[in-house]
């Protein structure tokens, strides 16, 4: 397996330049065409991260996969730095997917998309929006909004969350004034943050030797509130997601309800949930053990679907 840095310009914003890796598997011939996997980081993350990790299990068996810095984070462009717009980033999948329709050897009928925590709601909401995502895989999926709005054990009412979205719109005037941008925390900056084990975990993997990586400070510009209060990743998913889907879930995953939601308003009627049994939400991101579970399901969901 071979890997490639590239940029390229996003499509939806000239002013900013894309940062990404291309993974191609053993024996690549240029000259042959390829099903292709569009892999997404989680809010907070980068390519180096959990992202890519699993893009290089995929290549592992024969897929071209692209693990891709959004725009405004890691090394591609943008001003504010650590915007988590989650309209931009779930448009940041379809940039993707247009830079890789112009590349001869990706076969443009098996593009496939997943993505890790935040990451795989965008890709859900991206696969709602464009069809030529073939196939879906979410691993720990997060819906922001949703886990914003409720609460990371889905017991907060979103009329609770009035005063987030009030926060992002203060943020904002505070930015336009040209005071230091305001930003938050997207994982828990010091360990004696962390509510609970599982968010511990969190601060572990980004601020610690298991992980950290210099592109990815963890926090967010505070302004995406007035985003992500409001977001629902699964938005129209009744009558749009059609495209196969695969969610893989730790058993001990808080999170898991944000799985569970979108295997009950998909269209699709092809939809499958695998629960990796002792796994917890970060646990998926780099345990081995969990890893190589996590990507054998989407591997053979993916063959399956992009074959």
């Amino acid at each position: 397996m071979s890997q490639q840095k590239v940029n390229f310009k996003n499509s939806n914003n000239g002013h900013i330049t894309m940062a990404a890796i291309i993974n191609f598997p053993e024996g690549f011939n240029e000259n042959q065409k390829y099903p292709a996997i569009v892999v997404s980081h989680p809010g907070g993350g980068v390519k180096e991260q959990t992202a890519g990790l699993y893009a290089k299990k995929l290549t592992e068996h024969g897929f071209v996969s692209i693990a891709y810095d959004a725009s405004y984070q890691g090394e591609s462009t943008g001003e504010p730095r650590q915007l988590e717009n989650p309209y931009i980033r779930t448009e940041d999948v379809s940039t993707v997917i247009d830079y890789l329709t112009t590349l001869p050897y990706i076969d443009q009928e098996k593009i496939g998309a997943m993505g890790i925590c935040a990451g795989a709601g965008y890709t859900a909401n991206a696969a709602i929006n464009d069809h030529r995502i073939k196939a879906v895989g979410m691993v720990s999926a997060v819906n922001i909004g949703s886990m914003f709005r409720n609460g990371w054990d889905n017991n907060v009412q979103d009329a609770d969350a009035l005063p987030y979205l009030i926060a992002g719109s203060n943020s904002r005037t505070n930015d336009a004034s040209g005071a230091a941008i305001a930003t938050m925390p997207l994982a828990p900056l010091k360990e004696e943050d962390a509510p609970n084990e599982e968010l511990r975990e969190a601060w572990e993997y980004y601020h610690t030797d298991r992980c950290q990586y210099p592109t990815a400070p963890g926090f967010a510009t505070s302004r995406s509130l007035s985003q992500i209060i409001s977001y629902d990743a699964y938005h129209k998913a009744e009558a749009f997601f059609t495209q196969p889907l695969l969610v893989v879930v730790g058993s001990k995953a808080g999170s898991a309800w944000m799985s569970d939601d979108l295997i009950s308003r998909a269209a699709s009627t092809d939809k499958k949930k695998h629960v990796v049994e002792g796994a917890n939400h970060m646990s998926l991101y780099d345990r081995e053990n969990y890893v190589n579970e996590a990507s054998g399901q989407l591997t053979a969901f993916f063959k399956k679907n992009l074959a």
